[in-house]
């Protein structure tokens, strides 16, 4: 069984985003925006977790969620 997860996150120098697999040191893709990077790994069949970018209530940046 392959591991489909892929994970979505910002670039801090660049401001885009990077699509990575679990321990992956290199990205798959590189997109603008945060939609287009989503819609890359979908198209794919990936199970996407996105990194939060902002402060909430409820969450940190550090944490992960699902598009």
């Amino acid at each position: 069984m392959t591991d489909k997860r892929v994970f979505i996150e910002r670039r801090p120098g660049e401001g885009d985003y990077a699509v990575r697999k679990p321990g992956s040191e290199r990205a798959s893709a590189v997109l603008p925006t945060q939609a287009e990077a989503i819609d890359w790994a979908q198209q794919r069949g990936a199970d996407v977790f996105v990194e939060r970018v902002r402060q909430t209530k409820v969450g940190h940046p550090d944490k992960w969620r699902r598009p």
